[in-house]
This record gives structure tokens, sequence and C-alpha cells, in this order.
């Protein structure tokens, strides 16, 4: 996906294919009607009602409880559940904290969190506390204490928690997973990837549509400006890790005979948003004169348990093309995303690239030559349905999630450390072992199967 108006462009195409084949449910495959899983939402603002969609097209879901504090989206909601003829479910919202009332409810099993990234950790912190599978979306904490308390909370209760990271589910990072497993590129040494992604239009906008040009946020903004926006005010970090760094955590065996052990971090100087809102808003407008303190470009480093590197990127106020910046590379070869290429030692010419076509199709995932058709229209170029398809698989079973609670604190633990280490000159910081040691032993998730 180019931008999010082309993710809008092709989910709204892909929706109108669907409505065309009324009898394509995403879970006439998935389970039966016998075994309903009772799922509750905590935040349907755009990203929730994606997810929301996702989980009306399956046949072995029920939607007990929403919650949302913006009677606007509570009633975009109600109105999806009962299109897609679900009983009327119960609501939540009169306050920041009505969530805890949703938790206490019988007939929900399971709760999709999309909240503001504040909130994320102590929602699903309340979950399992509850005792309700929770999916939590990216990024799942923004400081250690937090990636902390997903973990001991975790161990503590025993249930179980799923980072809800769609791009380990896209379908050329599984066919390079698929590789990596088959040893196509030999041992692997180096990695590269981020976010980049020109979110301008995003956190800044005229507070009446959610990707409208504009330079108002907080209070005065819409959507994600009216929270997101904040942090590139107070925070110089990588806030936003898991989109790059989860698929090459899962091809690294991160958590599962590998950790990451040390990151350093810089950051460049902060011009982007300001500029864009001296361009369409004028020198003399008041958000002119905010200080953004998060650098326009920050890049990491990280160090893993057996000896790889990892180069991750925060790129997202400045404008380019969009791209996560995938690079893998081993002894034998590597594949970069930008340019689609793949060099092979010994099957491609010599200091010649391939085009990344025919590899990706060759090892097509197992997962997507399966329900690639079925995930048309899921969102993401059809990454949000695996990623829900794993989900509620993983909940109706009560079993760890590919994608868990330890996955969610290493992974998250990029922010506070790139801002420990940009606040201290590029000073390198140690991952804490959120595994107590355990990393060494834990098999990795069995991400070659065909179910989920």
């Amino acid at each position: 996906m180019t931008s999010r108006r082309n993710f809008v462009k092709t989910t709204a195409l892909a929706g109108a294919g669907a409505a065309l084949l009324p009898n394509l449910s995403f879970g006439s495959m998935l389970g039966s009607n016998d075994q309903k899983l009772k799922l509750a939402f905590i935040g349907v603002g755009l990203r929730g009602t994606n997810h929301l969609n996702n989980a009306l097209h399956r046949k072995d879901i029920e939607v007990t409880a929403i919650c949302d504090i913006d009677s606007n989206r509570i009633s975009i909601a109600l109105d999806k559940i009962e299109k897609a003829g679900h009983k009327k479910p119960e609501v939540f919202g009169s306050n920041e904290l009505d969530y805890r009332n949703l938790l206490e409810l019988k007939n929900v099993d399971a709760v999709i969190i999309a909240t503001p990234w504040l909130w994320h950790t102590r929602m699903a912190k309340d979950a399992m506390l509850a005792g309700k599978y929770a999916g939590l979306e990216v990024s799942a904490a923004n400081t250690l204490e937090e990636c902390w308390d997903l973990v001991n909370t975790h161990e503590q209760t025993g249930t179980h928690m799923m980072i809800l990271e769609n791009v380990n589910y896209r379908r050329d990072v599984l066919a390079v997973l698929n590789m990596v497993k088959q040893n196509v590129f030999g041992e692997l040494v180096h990695f590269r990837c981020g976010y980049q992604h020109d979110l301008r239009f995003v956190m800044l906008n005229d507070g009446k549509t959610a990707y409208g040009k504009g330079v108002e946020f907080g209070d005065k903004g819409i959507s994600e400006s009216v929270w997101r926006t904040q942090h590139s005010v107070l925070r110089n970090a990588d806030v936003y890790p898991t989109h790059g760094v989860g698929p090459i955590a899962a091809m690294c065996d991160i958590n599962k005979g590998n950790r990451f052990v040390s990151l350093t971090s810089h950051a460049t100087k902060s011009r982007g948003l300001h500029n864009y809102i001296v361009d369409h808003g004028g020198k003399d407008h008041p958000n002119a004169k905010v200080n953004f303190k998060m650098g326009d470009v920050i890049t990491s480093t990280i160090e893993t348990a057996n000896g790889e590197t990892i180069i991750v990127t925060h790129d997202v106020s400045l404008p380019r093309p969009y791209s996560l910046g995938f690079r893998v590379q081993g002894t034998n070869g590597l594949w970069e995303k930008d340019g689609d290429r793949i060099y092979i030692e010994g099957q491609s010419k010599p200091h010649r690239w391939d085009d990344s076509k025919e590899w990706l199709e060759k090892y097509d995932h197992p997962l997507w030559k399966k329900y690639g058709e079925l995930a048309t229209g899921a969102g993401h170029g059809g990454m949000d349905f695996f990623v829900m398809n794993a989900f509620v698989e993983s909940a109706k079973q009560n079993i760890a999630p590919p994608l868990d609670a330890y996955d969610a604190a290493a992974w998250s633990a990029i922010t506070p450390l790139s801002e420990a280490s940009i606040e201290n000159n590029g000073e390198p910081q140690d991952f804490p072992d959120f595994t107590r040691g355990t990393w060494i032993k834990r098999k990795p998730y069995n991400w070659m199967k065909d179910s989920f």
C-alpha cells in the first residue's frame, strides 16, 4: 500500500467485490457456528472499525459488547453490526474508565483494543486481570514499566494477549519468511526495516476530516491528530517500531532462541511538521510556534544475542513514498523490498539483481495459498484477515498466540530505549530480558503451517 488514500480506495473496491459475493464469508472456512467466540471491542475508531468489519464477516464470532467515548463512532459501529444481521451488543463509553465495566461481562471471552497509545497497556492489563483474551493494537507499550506490566500480568493471570501486528502477515513478508525457514539466504546476518510513511496529513488536519488538509491537532483536530501528534511534540523517540521490527523478529526467532541485546539511536533535527504548518496554514498560525521535539528521521541499530544487526528507521514527517524498508541479508544472499529485488549466490547472475516477483511466487506462503482469495477486502491488502484469523483461532482454543506478550514487550521497548539513547548522544541501551532467560529454550512458533 503506497498511501492511506490508496488503502482506502483498494479497500472500497474490494468491499464492493465482496458485496457481489454475499456467500463468501470469512468464517465459512474457519470454525463453525457451534463454537462462537464472544468478542468485544474497546475502541471503534477507524482502526477498531476495520477490525469490527472483519469480525462481522466471520461465522464463528458474536460481537457482544463495544466501547468508545465518541458517540458518533458508537453509532457507526452499531449500524454496521445491525446491517450484518447481528444482535445489538451492550454499549459502554460513558467515561474513559467505562471499559472496565465491559470487562466484567460474563458473555465476553476476548477483547480487541484499538485505542490511543497511552491506553494500550492499561487496557490490556485490565483485560488479562479480568480473564479476557486480549488483542492489542500497535504499539503495545510506551515505557519499559508498561512492557513489564504486559509480561507480568500475563504470567500472573495465565491469560494470553496478542499484539495485532498485521505486517507479519503481509504476502511478501511471509514468502520471505518461508525462504528464511528453507535456508535460501543462508545464515542470517543483517536486517533493515522501519516505518517510513508521510503522515503529515494524518497528524495535522482541518478538524473535520481525518485525512483532510489542515494544520490543527489536539483539541482542534480529529481522529489521530487528537492524540498522536502530541507524541511528536513531547518525545524524541521511535514511537512506532513494530510494523518493521515485528516481521524481522519472527525471521530471527526473537524471544525463542534469540533476543534483542542492545540498541543505539540517533535523531535528525525536526523540520517537517513545522514546514507543513507554515506551507498550509501560514507563518502566523499559532501552531507554527510549536516546537516539535521528535526528529524527522530516527535511526536505531539493534544487536541480537545470535550476532545479527537490525537497522530500524522512523520517518513520518517528511515528503516521501511509503516504505517499510525491508532488507533481509544472509551468507547466501539478500532481499530488498525497495526495488523489489533479490540476489542469491549461485542462482542469480553474478552481481545482478533478480526481480523478486518469481522468487516470491515460488515461495508463496501456505497461508496465502489457502486463504489469499478469501482475504480480499479485509484491509491493508489482505493482511488484516490473517491477523484477525490468528487472534480468533488462538482465542477460541485459549492457547498462546503467534505474537505474544513477550513479543509485545520486546518490540515496544524500542520506543523508551531509543528515547534514552537519543537523550544520551547515542549511548547504547540494554534490552531487558522479558523472558527471564527462557528465550534460550523456548521453541519458535510454527510459522509454516497453513491454519493460522
